[in-house]
């Protein structure tokens, strides 16, 4: 399986995985509403313009794919997926640490998942991430914003 940088010409392709791998969340937390399953082909393309994108590509399609950004020295990580039938084979992982790995300058490394993402928090805790804050969105859902110091 191989991890590349994605150009604009994936935003589509990475639209339908992210339609696809954010689902379980948006069950998880009972909200179809939740940002990675309204934000449009047109928004992935134009997030190109300011953030990274890396793709995973097995059998001739993408079934992973994460992005990024650098600001003020801190790397903000951001939709991490793979697609359902590539999840806990160490995909999520390998996104995660070749972003790392594009950002090899930067000193701290920030993202968030929601409080109810067990597997998340805990891929990310595994990978070195600590809980610095938590942020109350509604009654359903708080977000849970996790750090990597170098």
């Amino acid at each position: 399986m191989a991890i590349e940088r994605a150009t604009v010409t994936d935003a589509a392709a990475i639209h339908a995985l992210q339609q696809l791998a954010y689902i379980s969340e948006a069950e998880l937390y009972a909200d179809f509403s939740i940002a990675p399953l309204i934000e449009s082909v047109a928004e992935v393309k134009n997030a190109f313009q300011g953030q990274i994108f890396l793709k995973a590509l097995a059998e001739g399609r993408i079934c992973g794919s994460v992005r990024a950004k650098e600001n003020g020295g801190t790397c903000y990580v951001g939709r991490l997926m793979v697609h359902p039938d590539f999840q806990n084979r160490g995909l999520g992982t390998r996104l995660l640490c070749e972003i790392e790995n594009f950002f090899a300058n930067v000193g701290r490394f920030e993202l968030f998942t929601g409080h109810k993402s067990e597997k998340n928090i805990y891929l990310y805790q595994k990978l070195g991430y600590e809980i610095f804050k938590t942020e109350f969105i509604n009654e359903g859902l708080s977000f849970v914003y996790l750090e990597k110091l170098r």
